[in-house]
């Protein structure tokens, strides 16, 4: 039996480093799927295409994989594209209340139906069909309106605990987080809230380094 687990993180640095670890630990490249904000604008559009990223980073290591396999030599050009390649290329999305995010993985085609079909904020409705609690989605998603991150994996239910606690190595607390939104006013993820600004999620990155 296959069970979905996701984590939220403060950023993109901090998803990837899951990522890797989930890879390492033996989970397939493609039943990992990321999601993180892209307020900061951090990975550019490609002007010939605006919904994919200007920048392919399978390895997940902020820079582009062509400048550093043109760098270093085809041997490390060759690694990316096998092993190290822990996704696919990373497309560009515009999420109702969230803002504009990257995205990788099995995911995104969940992403698009929900939101496509109407279902609560779009990413509300591809995770809560992923199996996670509406609960925890509200907060998710507000964590990515806020320059977060989402990690999810598809694994064997007998691995779940093991990989779960690999996963929470670099990621939120995330009743501790709830809680730290709800003291602020907030009360649950709203697809007509306005997405954050990059001023704005660098001061809330701030709040929770």
């Amino acid at each position: 039996m296959t069970v979905t687990i996701s984590r939220l993180y403060n950023n993109y640095s901090d998803a990837r480093v899951a990522v890797q670890a989930l890879e390492a630990a033996g989970v397939k490249h493609g039943d990992i799927s990321v999601l993180a904000s892209n307020a900061d604008d951090r990975f550019g559009a490609d002007p010939k295409d605006p919904k994919k990223s200007l920048i392919v980073d399978r390895d997940l290591d902020g820079r582009d994989d062509r400048a550093e396999g043109a760098g270093a030599g085809a041997g490390v050009g060759a690694a990316i594209g096998g092993a190290a390649g822990l996704l696919t290329g990373l497309g560009l999305l515009a999420i109702p209340g969230v803002g504009p995010v990257v995205a990788a993985g099995w995911l995104v085609a969940t992403l698009t139906g929900a939101a496509a079909g109407g279902a609560t904020g779009g990413v509300i409705g591809a995770l809560t069909q992923g199996g996670v609690s509406k609960e925890d989605a509200d907060v998710y998603a507000e964590g990515l309106r806020r320059g977060g991150a989402v990690v999810s994996a598809r694994v064997a239910d007998a691995d779940a605990a093991r990989l779960q606690a690999v996963m929470g190595r670099s990621a939120v607390d995330i009743r501790a987080r709830a809680t730290a939104y709800r003291q602020s006013g907030w009360n649950s993820f709203s697809p007509s809230a306005t997405p954050y600004t990059r001023d704005q999620v660098l001061k809330e990155r701030d709040l929770y380094r």
